[in-house]
């Protein structure tokens, strides 16, 4: 077979492949930093526009290099008479792209994914407005979901999935140096890809 056409062929089973794992229902992904890995099972089958969204900046690499900025403890939000505790991560902040459009808010009355320790979802101002940025819930914070009192609007944050290993450095991260609630240094993202699903024995 001639190189080019070879070529071709492998890219076609390549892209073939990957359209097929980034289509899996309930697929994982880890989230590889400096402090260790995470492991995140991604609700497509509840959340599947959040869903959809993230794993479209996964497949494009655009969490390489990117960083956990921020960190939520019970200490260090004293403005805040509802409190969580979180850390939250995004893009690489010298990134020059445009993210993509903002999703319409999946409202966790809706999906039935609560926010629990080890929830991951979807970072937001107003409702319809979430892009790239991402938190995982270090303890239960039903004051996220739809009708709690965390944000003004009560309706609540686009969760999206939960944490299947790893919590230890979710903890390690919300631990680490902070001024205020931004992590000094953040903590790098190195990368986020797809795991290929386990095949049973």
């Amino acid at each position: 077979m001639p190189i080019a056409k070879s070529a071709a062929v492998l890219l076609a089973v390549f892209a073939c492949s990957a359209w097929n794992l980034a289509s899996a229902r309930n697929p994982t992904v880890q989230i590889s930093t400096d402090v260790g890995d995470i492991q995140v099972m991604v609700d497509t089958t509840h959340a599947p526009r959040t869903a959809a969204n993230f794993l479209r900046y996964v497949a494009h690499r655009a969490y390489d290099n990117g960083v956990f900025h921020r960190t939520v403890r019970l200490d260090n939000q004293p403005n805040n008479r509802v409190k969580i505790e979180v850390i939250q991560g995004g893009l690489n902040p010298t990134h020059t792209g445009s993210d993509y459009p903002p999703i319409a808010l999946e409202r966790t009355n809706l999906t039935g994914i609560r926010h629990t320790a080890g929830t991951i979802s979807m970072a937001r101002d107003g409702p319809d407005t979430a892009t790239s940025d991402f938190f995982i819930c270090v303890a239960d914070a039903p004051s996220l979901d739809f009708g709690g009192a965390r944000n003004p609007d009560r309706q609540g944050f686009g969760a999206f999935g939960h944490v299947i290993s790893g919590m230890d450095v979710v903890r390690r991260i919300q631990g680490s140096s902070a001024d205020g609630q931004t992590l000094t240094p953040p903590i790098r993202i190195i990368s986020i890809r797809l795991l290929a699903p386990t095949r049973p024995k």
